[in-house]
């Protein structure tokens, strides 16, 4: 029987991200702690490795004990935890800022080294709340755990995406669809496996210990041009209407108390500012290409998944 010596915690290994990490922990033949809030919903996870190589237990961010526990014995400890909008006591400050020094500060007492996912859009003095939070959270880790890797993605794309999917769901039920300031901002979309894989060059020594890596796709492309590209991709024709930043605001703030709300005042702010990996991250060399990752594109993994939007599904060639 294999057995799997070295043991990972995965903070938000049942999330979109974590279980990409988690797919490829489990393929390098890592023992895997799974931390959520709800492990009985984390069962999907299981078919990613071998009997008995993944596991999930109980944690809350906004419980240290339950964070610490799930670090014990751990040799490495990642964290993967991020929210884009606030629901009940999942807060922003509680989760991406404290939550991000809790992991930090039971990865150190563990004796393990720390991965922190956190975000391009990371801002000590940026308008949204969300861009704050991230950038306590990183400044947090680095307090505990001054030796940490800390990961920036801009925005992460793949089949249970967040992002292309919400886009292409309002391409079918909507004839217009807003720009929100002109679809002027600009991202750098990257595959949610090369963020994986950045993770794995982590834990194999690649980067540098106390440093900020940026991980971004091989091209960036404006929220317009990102819209284009899904509407082409699902062949679907709709009216593309540029909506102001302060009108967009005043919608959103009705809009956040909608089940499956596509917007909240917050992603309205952080939409001023671009996710596109920096001049000085990428003459570093602390990027996907810098660890050695050739990073895929929009083009080639997208319409995998987004064709169970058109119209007749996968036969749907042409827009309508």
């Amino acid at each position: 029987m294999q057995t799997f010596d070295r043991l990972v915690t995965v903070y938000g290994g049942s999330g979109f991200v974590g279980r990409h990490v988690v797919r490829a922990l489990a393929r390098r033949g890592f023992r895997v702690r799974v931390a959520v809030r709800r492990p009985d919903l984390a069962g999907h996870l299981q078919p990613l490795g071998a009997v008995g190589q993944i596991n999930a237990v109980q944690a809350n961010l906004r419980y240290p004990d339950s964070v610490r526990h799930a670090a014990e014995g751990a040799e490495i400890v990642i964290n993967c935890v991020g929210i884009m909008h606030e629901t009940g006591r999942q807060k922003f400050d509680a989760v991406q800022a404290r939550g991000a020094e809790t992991v930090a500060r039971a990865a150190a007492e563990a004796g393990a080294k720390l991965i922190h996912v956190s975000a391009i859009g990371a801002d000590a003095e940026g308008e949204a709340l969300y861009a704050r939070s991230k950038a306590a959270g990183e400044a947090g880790v680095l307090r505990q755990q001054p030796g940490a890797v800390i990961l920036r993605p801009s925005v992460i794309f793949g089949p249970e995406d967040d992002f292309f999917n919400r886009l292409a769901a309002m391409a079918r039920m909507l004839p217009v669809l807003p720009l929100i300031g002109g679809g002027t901002t600009r991202f750098q979309p990257v595959f949610v496996g090369d963020v994986a894989d950045a993770v794995m060059a982590a834990i194999d020594g690649k980067t540098t210990a106390g440093t900020v890596y940026e991980l971004g796709g091989p091209a960036v492309k404006t929220f317009k041009e990102v819209v284009e590209f899904v509407l082409e991709t699902i062949g679907r024709k709709r009216l593309l209407m540029s909506l102001p930043f302060g009108l967009a605001a005043f919608q959103a703030k009705f809009l956040q108390y909608v089940p499956g709300a596509p917007l909240t005042p917050d992603q309205v702010k952080l939409l001023k500012s671009d996710s596109v990996v920096s001049a000085g991250a990428s003459a570093d060399g602390r990027t996907l290409e810098g660890l050695g990752i050739g990073p895929k594109s929009i083009e080639a993994i997208a319409p995998s998944y987004l064709w169970r939007f058109r119209r007749h599904g996968q036969f749907t060639e042409q827009a309508q």
